[in-house]
């Protein structure tokens, strides 16, 4: 009786050590939801070329992305335009308004008023828009000289096949050397990879139509 006791004990703990092994082993090969997350392949980020920035894309279905590029853009030259984050949200739905790049408004704002620390006291007027010999034109509001500034570009540059900030220099600043186009490309390309070392190294003549919906 001894005999078959001890037995049957050696083969019950011989069972129960295997199942124990084999669990511990199951379980330590498969990864918790940390690890999948580290371990999962990490997508390919776009290049430049393919419309992207900073590895956001489908970038007009993305608001909140491009609010908080031009937020960044904002903050990183210490803009008056605050809070950030408001004005972020504001410039990226007046160009979807307009259907234009959300780029393009902040990047004629630096260019003509170190994004608006330099515009004419009292106006609003960012964009040197309707400053001229006969006068300035003023605002009550920055964002109502971002909505009138936005819908002329539209109607008076861009619908007649204007679409590039050489082609609006031509028109807009018409006695610029070419130093108001190369300025405005440079923004635009920083807020493209929402980085200021390469806004300057790879700065091109930009479509301010490339990160917009197609019109009808």
């Amino acid at each position: 009786f001894s005999w078959m006791f001890t037995s049957v004990g050696l083969i019950l703990t011989s069972i129960a050590g295997y199942h124990y092994w084999f669990l511990r082993q199951k379980t330590e090969s498969t990864p918790t939801h940390t690890e999948a997350t580290l371990l999962a392949p990490q997508a390919q980020t776009p290049t430049a070329a393919e419309g992207d920035v900073q590895g956001v894309t489908t970038l007009v279905e993305t608001a909140d992305a491009r609010a908080e590029i031009v937020a960044n853009f904002l903050e990183r030259y210490d803009s008056p335009l605050q809070p950030y984050d408001y004005f972020g949200h504001k410039l990226v739905e007046i160009a979807d308004r307009y259907n234009l790049d959300f780029r393009l408004l902040p990047a004629i704002a630096m260019q003509e008023s170190n994004l608006c620390k330099k515009a004419p006291e009292g106006t609003h007027n960012c964009l040197g828009f309707g400053i001229h010999e006969r006068g300035t034109l003023g605002f009550d509001s920055y964002e109502a000289a971002f909505e009138r500034a936005a819908r002329e570009l539209k109607a008076y540059y861009v619908d007649i096949g204007l679409t590039t900030p050489e082609e609006i220099m031509t028109k807009y600043t018409p006695s610029s050397n070419g130093s108001w186009a190369a300025s405005v490309n440079q923004w635009m390309a920083e807020m493209r990879y929402d980085d200021r070392a390469s806004g300057k190294a790879l700065k091109q003549d930009a479509d301010v139509l490339e990160f917009t919906k197609p019109e009808p």
